[in-house]
């Protein structure tokens, strides 16, 4: 079974649709991939998607590096959002600069368009962190914000948010209101029942679309990692 490593602030995680995409890993990120496009239709539009966890450790920035290769490869434009402004990884994934990004385009005006950062993946373009700000909720929970959201689903098809874990900041709660969706990814002898009860909790309050919950890291079988529960 193929593993990623924990992510962290001084390691990228791991894009194993890239290194081995005919692997068993790889086809579980295209069935989410199958299942999310299922949850869209001609009322609700599945466009923006925020991807959190309970606690760290859990793979929710595998997870959302992975989907948006695997969106990208499906000819579909995708803009990968770090909005973990507190510990990110997206530009180390993607071996980036992270000199600009959300913080700058949310405290400076600057648009999306000349912020974001093209990748050697067709189609995928990703939006880093930018410079750690002192305020990440209140940038996030800002009109600012929510004109940023409105400028990228014109430029986008899908557009993923990495966010931090929604146990431990509220940031996640604050966009999970704004946009199309929520994922929530677990992890199996990481996540605690309690967390991972407390995280649902946390975005029901805040009237989140919860599209499902991805479980990674299961020992059922050899080549099996990844499964997708829709709720």
């Amino acid at each position: 079974m193929a593993r990623e490593r924990k992510e962290n602030q001084t390691n990228p995680v791991s894009l194993i649709t890239l290194v081995d995409p005919s692997s068993p890993v790889s086809e579980q990120y295209r069935t989410i991939r199958t299942n999310l496009q299922f949850a869209s239709s001609a009322d609700q539009r599945l466009q923006t998607i925020v991807i959190t966890s309970s606690g760290p450790g859990e793979g929710k920035s595998t997870t959302s590096a992975n989907l948006a290769v695997v969106f990208a490869k499906s000819g579909q434009r995708v803009l990968l959002v770090d909005a973990d402004m507190r510990k990110p990884t997206v530009y180390k994934t993607f071996q980036l600069s992270n000199h600009s990004g959300l913080s700058t385009v949310l405290s400076t005006g600057t648009s999306v368009r000349e912020v974001a950062q093209e990748t050697t993946i067709p189609n995928l373009t990703v939006l880093t962190s930018g410079p750690k700000p002192p305020n990440p909720s209140e940038l996030l929970g800002s009109v600012r914000m929510d004109q940023v959201i409105t400028e990228v689903k014109g430029l986008y098809d899908i557009v993923i948010f990495d966010m931090p874990p929604v146990v431990a900041v509220t940031d996640a709660q604050i966009m999970s209101s704004k946009v199309d969706g929520t994922l929530l990814v677990i992890r199996e002898n990481v996540t605690k029942k309690e967390d991972a009860m407390k995280a649902k909790e946390l975005l029901s309050l805040v009237q989140a679309r919860m599209l499902g919950v991805v479980y990674n890291g299961a020992e059922q079988s050899k080549d099996q990692g990844y499964y997708y529960y829709s709720s």
